[in-house]
């Protein structure tokens, strides 16, 4: 989603208060954090984290911009809980499909109606875009949590494979092409009036389960 090349958030340097106290770890702190976690969220997805400012972030949220440096140290860091948070909520929705059970197919399915209905519900993730601006060992935890995630993906498809719910294919490529369908569908699907969970699964099903040509599979062609 954001690209690389990124530049220090200079513009919100000088808003940063020259201590802090320590950060409360009450309900109502936690839930000021969780706030400000969801509009960084929905403000990185739409500018990418290269355009998006602390002053924008907490703007949204009727906030001082000094307010944002008392719960997280600068940009970087907010980001960081973004990606956390996004990873957290897709691994409880895999988590919670494995403990139902079902034919492969099925598995994938819900993996996907899943994620929407927690993005309707608790607004967008992060999912697995680009996190090459952060630090090289939160870009490590977080690169390494990903590759766990889309790992129980693969298996839900080589699943599938073996019990006939799924055809043969190559699951690792699978995976990717669905997991950048659903980046973009973050970036993509708030803009769209009506938009619903029900709406976006029709698409899905009819492109990613079913297939667009109803004349079946065409013959691969050999190329020189």
């Amino acid at each position: 989603m954001a690209t690389s090349g990124y530049c220090l958030d200079a513009s919100n340097r000088s808003a940063k208060p020259k201590s802090r106290k320590p950060i409360s770890r009450s309900k109502k702190s936690a839930g000021k954090r969780e706030a400000i976690v969801r509009a960084a969220t929905e403000v990185i997805n739409a500018k990418s984290y290269a355009v998006a400012t602390m002053h924008e972030i907490a703007a949204t949220l009727g906030l001082r911009d000094a307010t944002l440096y008392y719960y997280f140290s600068d940009k970087k860091a907010l980001a960081y809980a973004c990606h956390r948070q996004s990873l957290q909520r897709f691994e409880a929705t895999l988590h919670s499909i494995e403990l139902e059970g079902g034919p492969g197919a099925d598995k994938l399915r819900h993996a996907i109606r899943g994620l929407l209905v927690d993005s309707a519900r608790n607004g967008p993730q992060l999912y697995f875009g680009d996190y090459s601006y952060l630090d090289a060992a939160q870009r490590k935890s977080i690169a390494a949590w990903a590759e766990r995630l889309k790992d129980i993906l693969v298996r839900f498809l080589k699943e599938g494979m073996a019990d006939g719910s799924v055809v043969q294919c190559e699951p690792e490529f699978v995976v990717q092409l669905l997991l950048g369908m659903l980046i973009w569908l973050a970036k993509w699907a708030p803009g769209v009036d009506g938009m619903t969970v029900d709406r976006l699964m029709n698409a899905i099903d009819a492109f990613s389960f079913h297939g667009l040509d109803r004349r079946g599979p065409m013959p691969s062609r050999k190329r020189d």
